[in-house]
């Protein structure tokens, strides 16, 4: 996605709030990292501090919220109500920067805890770019520390000297430029070197990582400059890095659960050789819960194969969970020692012992006792610890990934029948001309030469009446965006809902056009259950989709939209393609997730 694309998304939302009230979505902006919650007491006579916090530690921070609530502290002579929201890190900063829409973002908050200060770097560089007023403040109180890491399995990151021999960046782009691949290093079993990383528009590791291969490209620790950014080898070195990205995406929780998933298959060595993730995640995974939800823990036993985390060598950056009370006109006095007191409690050595249980660092650093070697974590961490670079290098660095990320090649299928004509009474509208209006303004996302192109299906649409039709072949996005949104504003709903046929025939479509230096994907929504007699073989065609090899595959991200839309079936054909299930069970969220699923690109 372009970054002028980028910055217009949260134009389209407000452009679509007069017809369409976005409540919410499951991804992205209200959660995006995974877990969360919301705490706090009731009483409307308590001074009410409202906290949106990064997902990953929205769950446990609401369990002390609760807590602290009940205890009876008092500030100023008033009880405190302490109320904790998940918000994704990346979602947040785009709602500061741009005026936060209660409408859209959610509770005003007091207080603004993502997972790293980079992000409110990002918020100063916006507002000031804007001529707006800064709202965020001068200090940075941790609450609790994880630092980046490079999450390998364990075989792997052994094969390359772990724990012995350091690690870094260089190592990983130099694997990732030799066209032996692992092979190189005795294990041609293993295929290409392959990376999992997020999306830095919108993930606290994707960031970081970002941070992290631009120092390790000038081996430079600190005073990172926009000169620097743009010297040719630094930019051939992030390129080369990128280059073996497998996708994008919003959250780490997709690599970990799937390659969970292909773990126990037997194929978990071969699906991604490293993801950026932040340390915990690591004991997560470890732990037999990569999506690092309290309340999942034990479900599932540990892995075969465990990952141990690689404090890159060449310096990484540390997630320091800043303590943000906002300098903003709706938060009181009254409310910023009430929240001063809870950061005072926060802070108390019982409290920041669950934090070191759930796999934080203390916010001074020091790791609790889960932090060890058997479980794949080094107690001393990293020797290089980097800052982020000064707000204007910051959002440089951040606009030129989109000049170097990987590319991609998508296939973008949307469901036509009959259902997608009914009316959604809170959007005056009906789920085709919602859909449509937000796949219209998800276009702009792709780079004028990423390749993408358009179907469509219901039953007999093709001229063998076959349930789908071909609207626009896949190719350069410059050419093929334009006749895209013309084709998109002229659908029409009607008939039944051909989705295993056609998905069956878009992978093999896709298959014969493969891409090898691009991100190959199918995006489909669906707001229904297969409805096309003369195909109903549901596990043929996941059999089908888990057939292909790792590196030829192509994986299908896909939209389940409305109440009625087979959750189940999509769910396990993204999982069989190793892709992505997403959410729009409100068609009104619809805008939210798909910029959500474009972010894999």
């Amino acid at each position: 996605m372009s970054s002028a694309s980028r910055s217009k998304v949260p134009l389209i939302v407000a452009a679509i709030v007069g017809v369409v009230l976005i409540f919410g979505a499951r991804q992205l902006f209200a959660g995006g990292d995974g877990g969360g919650g919301t705490s706090g007491a009731d009483s409307g006579s308590c001074t009410q501090v409202t906290v949106a916090a990064s997902s990953e530690k929205a769950a446990l921070l609401s369990d002390l919220a609760d807590e602290y609530n009940s205890a009876g502290r008092e500030v100023d002579g008033t009880c405190v109500a302490v109320t904790v929201n998940s918000k994704a890190s990346g979602g947040a900063a785009q709602a500061l920067s741009r005026g936060w829409d209660e409408q859209v973002d959610g509770p005003l908050p007091t207080v603004w805890s993502p997972a790293s200060s980079s992000w409110a770097v990002l918020v100063q560089q916006n507002l000031a770019a804007e001529d707006k007023p800064d709202i965020i403040p001068d200090g940075r109180d941790s609450i609790a520390q994880t630092p980046l890491v490079i999450a390998m399995p364990r075989p792997m990151a052994e094969t390359l000297g772990w724990p012995d021999k350091q690690i870094g960046w260089k190592d990983l782009a130099a694997l990732a430029d030799s066209p032996k691949g692992w092979a190189q290093e005795g294990h041609p079993e293993w295929g290409r070197f392959k990376l999992g990383k997020t999306n830095p528009y919108y993930s606290t590791s994707g960031l970081n990582a970002t941070i992290a291969s631009y120092y390790a490209a000038t081996g430079l620790s600190s005073d990172l400059t926009v000169k620097d950014l743009r010297n040719p080898r630094t930019r051939q070195f992030v390129k080369n890095l990128e280059s073996s990205v497998v996708h994008y995406g919003d959250t780490t929780l997709t690599f970990l659960s799937n390659m969970a998933r292909e773990a126990a298959r037997g194929q978990g060595m071969t699906y991604v050789s490293a993801v950026t993730v932040e340390e915990k995640s690591v004991l997560d995974y470890n732990r037999g819960n990569p999506t690092g939800n309290p309340e999942t823990l034990g479900d599932e036993p540990p892995p075969s194969v465990p990952l141990v985390a690689v404090y890159p060598s060449d310096g990484t950056l540390i997630s320091d969970n800043p303590w943000l009370v906002l300098d903003a006109s709706w938060v009181s006095a009254q409310q910023r020692a009430a929240a001063s007191d809870f950061l005072s409690w926060v802070r108390e050595p019982d409290q920041q012992r669950r934090f070191t249980e759930a796999g934080f660092r203390t916010f001074e650093g020091v790791p609790g006792d889960v932090i060890r070697p058997e479980d794949g974590l080094l107690p001393a961490g990293a020797k290089t610890v980097l800052a982020p670079p000064s707000p204007t290098v910051l959002a440089a660095l951040q606009n030129s990934w989109d000049d170097l990320r990987k590319r991609a090649h998508v296939l973008m299928i949307m469901d036509i029948s009959g259902s997608m004509g009914e009316p959604v009474p809170a959007a005056g509208a009906n789920k085709l001309q919602i859909a449509q209006e937000a796949a219209i303004g998800a276009l702009d996302g792709f780079a004028p030469d990423d390749e993408v192109g358009l179907w469509v299906f219901s039953t007999e649409q093709g001229p063998n009446g076959e349930p789908y039709r071909e609207l626009v072949p896949v190719g350069p996005a410059r050419q093929t965006v334009p006749k895209m949104k013309t084709d998109i504003s002229q659908l029409l709903a009607d008939g039944g809902t051909g989705l295993y046929a056609t998905l069956r025939a878009a992978q093999r479509e896709s298959l014969k056009n493969l891409a090898t230096d691009r991100i190959n994907a199918i995006v489909l929504l669906s707001d229904g259950r297969n409805e096309y007699p003369a195909d109903t073989d549901l596990n043929g065609l996941l059999d089908e989709l888990s057939a292909e090899s790792i590196d030829t595959s192509v994986r299908v991200f896909t939209v389940g939209y409305g109440e009625a839309a087979d959750t189940e079936a999509l769910r396990q054909i993204a999982e069989a393609s190793r892709g992505q299930h997403y959410e729009a069970t409100d068609p009104t969220s619809i805008e939210k997730v798909l910029t959500s699923v474009l972010s894999n690109f």
